[in-house]
């Protein structure tokens, strides 16, 4: 048989050795050096998720990024705009539309002035509206961007754009980027955990916490509030706790001789997430069990224990940051207030929907205070763009008062790690149409985050398909006004 396939030209190819056969088996080691030689300039370590030093000392060793996915309309909760009250429903002004495209509208919109009572409050002086009466209590604490601004006007490429630093899918998110520079602080909980509520995934998907060509290793972990926090964490029936580690052991064996032969990272993240699932067995539901509280919290964030909500996820966050998890990212669904029916008003529907989020994000920022965490912890709350200035095309001649997608201009606030607090960063124009005064794009607000846990956003990267990639692609600035 084998005489009869070299007599074909190119059959000879077939058994020619490749060159991974080569440096497998020459005996001068090319092979050992070759990987030696890939793995440190993959930064590859024994332990993926072993603790790393960052660039230089961070004031913020934690994150929690509480995503109001869909965007919440900002003009009603944060950028108090009296002019736009003043011509509300009259027709937006032309030059404001020209040469523009929203999702839903066209022609020539009516202005929508907040129908909600808007104040200042602490000492800062920051306004707020009367949706969010306990964050109120605590602007003395926040940081709030009034000025930040986005080119994506659809939700899935939007939340992208703001996890990844790109509208399309294929990059890491800002939690495998932090997990990759800095590692984790727990042993027995993965380094970057999502919790979400609202009944749906985010537009952009699980990518919204992907590793994309970083190692899996650093990809975020979906537990949930309600059940086993994982699925299949259990033993199945018949397998006790020494027979898996047994069989974990025999498992490891296998996948050791892989990685010394082949050198993939896949393999040592394999190795790293078996051994990382046996300690969770024990660790994670204790950790995600919110009736170890004291009554007294779980009222404080109007949690439930054994529930699945919004609630439920804030508490969980701070219980895992005290344990060592680098990154918890949070995302609530049901924020995209087009004024399609009741619930996207944004009078009672607004009221309804911030009530348990004003609440927790309160208690949340209260509790981790009182612990000692806030000052290296890092608080993020923020949709991925902001809504109209102007009442939504498909809804303008209804009862229900909503707005359309806006990338323009938006309000978000972020606490904690290393900000100034109590102070309004940036304006938008009379009208809430641009940004009048110190703009803060999605890559500046990733490179100010990255710069809060210790890392230059230039140097923090991962070479991939013959170049260097970072969150911030080629853009990004740190907003030095915001920091302390």
């Amino acid at each position: 048989m084998t005489d009869q396939l070299f007599q074909h030209p190119s059959s000879a190819d077939l058994f020619a050795p490749t060159r991974r056969h080569f440096l497998r088996d020459c005996s001068m080691g090319l092979g050992t050096m070759a990987l030696a030689s890939l793995s440190a300039e993959e930064g590859a370590v024994s332990e993926p998720l072993a603790s790393r030093q960052p660039h230089f000392a961070p004031p913020a060793k934690n994150v929690i990024f509480l995503h109001m996915a869909g965007s919440p309309p900002h003009l009603d909760l944060f950028d108090y705009k009296p002019e736009l009250v003043k011509h509300s429903g009259e027709p937006c002004p032309k030059d404001y539309l020209e040469g523009r495209r929203f999702a839903f509208t066209s022609g020539v919109p009516k202005l929508l002035g907040t129908p909600r009572k808007f104040k200042r409050h602490g000492e800062s002086g920051i306004w707020m509206s009367d949706a969010l009466p306990k964050l109120s209590a605590m602007a003395d604490d926040l940081t709030v961007i009034k000025s930040m601004h986005t080119e994506q006007f659809n939700h899935a490429p939007a939340q992208l754009m703001l996890y990844t630093g790109s509208p399309r899918m294929g990059r890491p998110s800002i939690g495998s980027w932090a997990t990759y520079g800095l590692g984790s602080e727990s042993r027995d909980l993965p380094g970057f955990i999502v919790l979400v509520s609202g009944g749906s995934n985010p537009s952009a998907g699980k990518t919204a916490w992907g590793s994309g060509f970083l190692p899996s290793v650093y990809q975020g972990v979906q537990c949930r509030s309600k059940g086993d926090p994982v699925l299949y964490l259990s033993d199945p029936p018949g397998m006790s706790r020494e027979l898996r580690r047994s069989s974990l052991d025999t498992i490891r064996g296998l996948n050791e001789i892989q990685l010394g032969a082949l050198g993939h990272p896949e393999t040592r993240t394999r190795i790293s997430q078996f051994e990382l699932a046996f300690k969770m067995q024990m660790s994670a539901p204790e950790a995600m069990d919110i009736s170890r509280e004291s009554k007294k919290i779980v009222e404080e964030y109007g949690a439930k224990p054994g529930a699945a909500s919004f609630a439920n996820n804030c508490l969980l966050a701070r219980r895992l940051v005290e344990r060592g998890v680098r990154f918890v990212q949070l995302f609530d669904w049901g924020w995209d207030f087009h004024g399609t029916n009741p619930r996207e008003d944004i009078r009672g529907g607004l009221t309804s929907k911030c009530s348990g989020t004003d609440q927790a994000v309160a208690a949340l920022l209260n509790d981790l205070k009182r612990r000692g965490l806030l000052e290296s912890t890092l608080v993020v709350f923020s949709g991925e763009f902001g809504r109209t200035p102007f009442r939504e095309g498909r809804t303008s001649k209804g009862k229900v008062l909503g707005r359309d997608h806006y990338p323009d201009c938006y309000s978000m606030f972020m606490a904690g790690g290393g900000l100034k607090a109590g102070i309004s960063y940036g304006e938008t124009d009379e009208l809430g149409f641009r940004v009048a005064e110190n703009p803060v794009h999605v890559h500046d607000l990733q490179a100010t985050i990255l710069h809060l846990l210790g890392f230059d956003h230039e140097r923090l990267t991962f070479r991939f398909q013959g170049r260097d990639y970072r969150l911030t692609d080629v853009f990004g600035e740190v907003r030095h006004g915001l920091l302390a």
